[in-house]
C-alpha cells in the first residue's frame, strides 16, 4: 500500500466513523440529515434539540473534502440530505443572527455547487446579508452578530474568503473590493505584530470607536485570515506567507496544531489545517512546505493518538495527548472533536493526491 493510500485509507475512515456515529434524520424526515452534536447519542442530541448551525457548516465540508477524495453517487446522496436538513431544521430560512454561523455555511454551500449540489438562492442569501453586516464602525469590517457590538476574526475571516470566491466565480467585482477589505481591515486592526498571530476581535463604542480588544489568540482566526490571502492571490502572498510562519513559530509543538478543547474549540485546529493545505497546494512561497509539514505532522499525531471504539477511530481535543473513551463530560463526545481530526486528515490527504509528501524529518 502507498503512503497516499494510507492517508486517503485514514480519512475514509474517519469518515465512516462519524457517519456511523453522529448522521441522523432531522425529526424523522426522509430525505434530510444532520450531526448529532454527541456521541453516545442521547435523545436532545437524536432529535437535534441543539442545533449547532456552524458545526453542519463543517460536517458538510468535510463530507464535501471526501467526495474530491473518493467520489460516489452514495456520497453526493448525503451531500444534498445534509444541505436539506440543515434548512429544514433552521425553521425561518438559511441565515440567522450571526455573520460567523452564515459565512460559514456560505463556503460549504459554494464548494456544494461545484460538486453537484447548487443551492443559488441560498448562496444569494448569505451574500446579502453578509454585505449588509459590514460597516464603518471600528473603521470597517462585519459584526459576529446581528445588533452587537463585537467585530471579529471569525466572521470577518470567512466572509473574506466567501466574497473572494463569489468575485472568482463571475460574480460581482464589488465582492473582491469586499474581500480586500476585510483582510486589510482584520490587518490594521486586529494583528499583533510582535507575533504575526491575529487576535480574535475588538468591542465597538455605540460612537464607533473602539472600547476593547479581545487579544485572545485562536487557531482558527489564523486559518481563516491565511485561507483569504490564498484566495486574493499574488498580491497578499507575503502576508500568506507571514501568518505560515507565525503559526509555525507559535501555535504547533513539533509541528503539530495546539487544541482548544471541545465545544466549539474541537474545530478550529481542523479549520487552521484546511487553509494550511490550500496555502501549501496554491501559494508560490517557501513557506508553503512549512505549511505542508505542519498539516502532515498534524493528522500523523490525530491518528497516532486515537482510540478504536467499536471497531471506529475516536480523536481527541488535543492532539499531541492520547484520546481517550467517550463519557459525560469529555470532549470526545463532541461531533466538532471528531470532525476537527477528520478535517485534519482529509487535509494531509488532499496534499498526498498533489504530491505533496510528508518529509522524513524525526
Amino acid at each position: 500500500m502507498t503512503t497516499t493510500k494510507i492517508l486517503a485509507t485514514r480519512a475514509g475512515v474517519a469518515e465512516r466513523a462519524v457517519e456511523n456515529r453522529h448522521l441522523r434524520r432531522v425529526w424523522g424526515l426522509p430525505g434530510t440529515a444532520l450531526g448529532a452534536t454527541g456521541w453516545p447519542v442521547d435523545w436532545p442530541a437524536r432529535v437535534h434539540v441543539r442545533f449547532s448551525y456552524w458545526w453542519q457548516a463543517h460536517l458538510l465540508d468535510c463530507f464535501l473534502d471526501a467526495q474530491l477524495r473518493s467520489p460516489t453517487d452514495a456520497r453526493l446522496g448525503v451531500i444534498r440530505r445534509l444541505v436539506r436538513g440543515i434548512r429544514v431544521r433552521n425553521l425561518v430560512g438559511w441565515t440567522n443572527e450571526y455573520y460567523d454561523d452564515i459565512a460559514w455555511l456560505g463556503l460549504a454551500l459554494q464548494r456544494a455547487a461545484r460538486a453537484g449540489v447548487a443551492k443559488p438562492k441560498a448562496v444569494a442569501a448569505i451574500a446579502r446579508r453578509l454585505r449588509a453586516g459590514w460597516t464603518d464602525d471600528a473603521g470597517g469590517g462585519i459584526w459576529w452578530r446581528r445588533d452587537d457590538d463585537f467585530k471579529n476574526v471569525p466572521a470577518n475571516g470567512p466572509a473574506a474568503i466567501f466574497f473572494a470566491r463569489l468575485a472568482a466565480a463571475g460574480g460581482d467585482r464589488a465582492d473582491l473590493d469586499r474581500a480586500r477589505s476585510t483582510v486589510d481591515w482584520l490587518e490594521e486592526r486586529l494583528l499583533d505584530r510582535g507575533t504575526g498571530l491575529f487576535w480574535d476581535g475588538l468591542h465597538v463604542h455605540p460612537d464607533g470607536s473602539v472600547r476593547e480588544v479581545e487579544t485572545t489568540v485562536y487557531t482558527y482566526c489564523q486559518g481563516v485570515v491565511l485561507g483569504a490571502c490564498v484566495e486574493l492571490g499574488d498580491d497578499y502572498a507575503d502576508r500568506a506567507a507571514a501568518v505560515i510562519a507565525a503559526v509555525d513559530d507559535s501555535l504547533a509543538a513539533d509541528g503539530v496544531l495546539r487544541g482548544h478543547g471541545g465545544g466549539d474549540g474541537g474545530l478550529f485546529g481542523g479549520i487552521l489545517a484546511r487553509y494550511l493545505a490550500l496555502a501549501a497546494l496554491r501559494l508560490d512561497r517557501p513557506e508553503a512546505v512549512r505549511a505542508a509539514e505542519i498539516v502532515h505532522r498534524s493528522a500523523e499525531a490525530v491518528w497516532a493518538n486515537r482510540v478504536t471504539v467499536l471497531g471506529e477511530p475516536l480523536f481527541g481535543p488535543e492532539w499531541t495527548e492520547r484520546a481517550e473513551r467517550p463519557a459525560a463530560g469529555r470532549a470526545e463526545r463532541d461531533l466538532s472533536v471528531q470532525l476537527g481530526g477528520w478535517m485534519a486528515l482529509e487535509a494531509a490527504a488532499s496534499l498526498e493526491r498533489n504530491g505533496i509528501m510528508p518529509s522524513s524529518r524525526g
